[in-house]
Formats: C-alpha cells, structure tokens, sequence
C-alpha cells in the first residue's frame, strides 16, 4: 500500500531493495518472518511495461551469476494463463525443466467399465493422465511405489496402466478395455512403451495431486533439464474463488489489483469467472515474485470488496489510508516484486532457502543462537505503553 501510496502522490517511478516482514509459515523457499524483495511500482503501465522492464533485469542477473548455465532471453518469458497452468501442470508454479505435461481424459471416462473413474466423473470430478515415457522396463514395482506415495501425501491414490510392447497392463485398462485405451494413447501421442499415471477426483483436488505426480515421475525417470534457468509468467489469475471453509466468496490472490473489464465485470458476470490483471514470475518451479496492475478506482475497490462480503464501511475502517488518496484521484499504476533470498538460492542451487541465508531462523521463527525472541519484562512493557490482561475465568 505504501508504494501505491507514492504513485499518487506524483512519483511516476519507485524502486527498492525492501526488507519484509509476514506472518507466514516456514517452507523449504520461504524464510519464516523475514526476507528481501527488490520491489518496484510504476504509473501509467500496462502489464506489458511491467514485464519489459523487469525481464531485462532479471535476465541480466541470471546470466552474469548462471556459470555456463542458459537462462530464458528477456523479452521471450513464456506467459500462461492461470487456467491452462493448472490443467498442463498442476501447478501456478510450473518447472518448465519437467517436459512432461498433464492431460485432461475425463471424457474417455464418462462410459467406461472402469466404475471408480466412470463415478468420480458422473459426479463432477475430472480425471488428469500423467505420462510415464518409456517405462516399458520399469517393474511392477515403480508403479506401485507412486502409489504409494500419492496415499501417504493424503491422496486417495493414483491410479496407472502399463505398457510394453503395446500390449496394456494394470486393472484400469483390463476394465477400460485395449480400444478405449488405445483411443486415450492416441490422443495424447503416447508410444507403445509408455505409461500413464491417473489422478481423479474434484477438479483441485486432481490438479494438485496431477502436478505432484508429474514433478515426482520427472525426478524418478531423471527427466529434469538440468544447467539451466527456465522463467514463465502465470497471468490472468481468478479475481475471486470459493472458500469452502467460510461458505462464501472471497478473494483468490491481491485484493488490491484491478479486475479484467473493470466495473462492468464487477456488475455483469460471475463473480468467480473474472479474471484479474495478476501475474506470477516463476523459475524452474520456484515463485520469484507476485504482482499486479493494481485497482485505482474507489468505485472499483468498494464493488469488489462487496462481492468479498465486505462493506463500505469495512474496507474505509481497514484500508482508510489508500481509499482516502484514491478519492483524490490516482494513476492507473502496476508493480512487482521479486524475492531477492530465492534468486540467490537458485543461482547457488540450494534446495533449501536457509542455506542462503546468513542467520537462518527455525521454523518458530526462533533465533536459537541469540535465544531470540527473549522474555520481554514488565518495565520494558511499561516503556512501550503495553499491559498484559490475564483472560477471565468463565
């Protein structure tokens, strides 16, 4: 909001290596409570004066650290659209090293005598197919083992028909039958000694578990590119999504950015088929940075924040500050920013970001060499106005 800030205050553009601090839970590429972004917003531009100013940039770094490995020129960043991400991937975050790509099969499986899939699909769900080139010499075993990895990572399984020679192994394709098999392979370009992995159910619970299997099958047939930087862009991202646990619509990615048709989408389609100018910059499966064309408009904002379930006087209660300068008149404005941590640990080609990092926190966000954070004592809070109140005992 700062940064959007400047822009109406007349600064056309603004740029920072900024420290950040969130509340978000420790993973494998994100420091838990802290890390650096070089964030950057810009007045009077589109989504594509965004990317040209920062793929040059990015590009540019890449290529003086990369040590003989080739990196993805500026100016020809692949841009794919959310929707299609999903469905080819798996994934928002695709590794564009991983050559393999998912399918949708559902409609082979509507009339099938593979009952599991014919009901999963007579309910709504979909089915994904993952290849497995050239496993004709895999045993049984491989198959068996993704299997088992799909249940112990929560999945209800995936499913999988082998092939060698032509001729079709494993339940599903006894049940589906040889020609409806050979129909699927046919589509999807497979060869005679190719595998098929399956992940069925609701349309996300399939794609993630899609994806997964993808990455997975990817290492364990030593598929990955290695020696080099591969970048997308994910773009047209859903304004809004579905929240299951809250029963009710709310926003899927930044609130703050301007939707696809702006008012009149607001007010004219389905709320959760309006698409948002978001976009992603990803490298080889790793989330550098989010950003967005930002909504300018108070009109805008207070209608999109009202199909979240917010009211006007929600979003001048929480977001006074910006709403206020908006009402003064603001640029159209856009910006990025991505994390400076997680370039690094690309370029170093550590798995884990605290291997780049200086002084790494544990997962508590718990400094154990300092033995921070400490006790804070009565005096100190006194200094700072604040007072501990003991809940009452019902």
């Amino acid at each position: 909001m700062f940064k959007q800030l400047l822009m109406v205050a007349g600064f056309d553009k603004y740029f920072q290596i900024a420290p950040c601090f969130r509340d978000e839970d420790a993973r494998a590429d994100r420091s838990p409570g802290e890390f650096y972004q070089l964030d950057f917003e810009m007045s009077f531009a589109t989504q594509d004066d965004v990317f040209e100013a920062i793929e040059p940039v990015l590009a540019g770094v890449f290529e003086e650290f990369a040590n003989g490995r080739s990196v993805t020129a500026a100016g020809s960043f692949p841009r794919i659209p959310f929707a299609e991400a999903m469905l080819k991937y798996g994934s928002d975050k695709p590794d564009l090293r991983n050559p393999l790509i998912v399918s949708d099969v559902t409609a082979h499986f509507e009339k099938s005598g593979f009952g599991l899939f014919e009901k999963i699909v007579g309910t709504g769900g979909v089915v994904r197919a993952i290849p497995a080139p050239n496993t004709a010499e895999k045993s049984r075993k491989f198959f068996d083992d993704m299997n088992d990895w799909a249940r112990s990572e929560g999945h209800a399984g995936l499913g999988y028909v082998t092939r060698k020679g032509g001729e079709f192994g494993g339940p599903i394709a006894k049940n589906h039958g040889p020609e409806n098999m050979a129909r699927i392979y046919e589509e999807l370009g497979l060869g005679p000694d190719d595998g098929l992995f399956f992940a069925a159910g609701k349309a996300d619970q399939a794609a993630r578990l899609a994806g997964a299997a993808r990455t997975r099958v990817g290492e364990q047939l030593e598929l990955i590119e290695q020696g080099c930087f591969k970048f997308c862009w994910i773009v047209d991202f859903p304004m809004f999504e579905y929240d299951e646990d809250l029963k009710k619509i709310d926003f899927s990615h930044n609130p703050f950015s301007m939707p696809q048709g702006e008012m009149e989408a607001l007010e004219t389609q389905n709320p959760l088929e309006i698409l948002a100018w978001q976009y992603d910059i990803v490298c080889n499966g790793v989330e550098l940075s989010s950003g967005a064309i930002r909504n300018h408009r108070p009109d805008i904002m207070y209608k999109a924040f009202e199909i979240a379930g917010y009211s006007k006087e929600d979003v001048d209660a929480n977001f006074s500050g910006m709403i206020n300068a908006f009402k003064y008149g603001a640029p159209p404005h856009g910006g990025s920013a991505p994390g400076v941590d997680r370039i690094v640990m690309l370029l170093a080609d550590e798995p884990n970001i605290r291997e780049v990092v200086v002084f790494p926190m544990n997962q508590k966000a718990e400094d154990l060499m300092m033995g921070a954070p400490s006790e804070v004592s009565p005096r100190q809070l006194r200094e700072l106005n604040i007072r501990i109140v003991e809940p009452q005992k019902s």
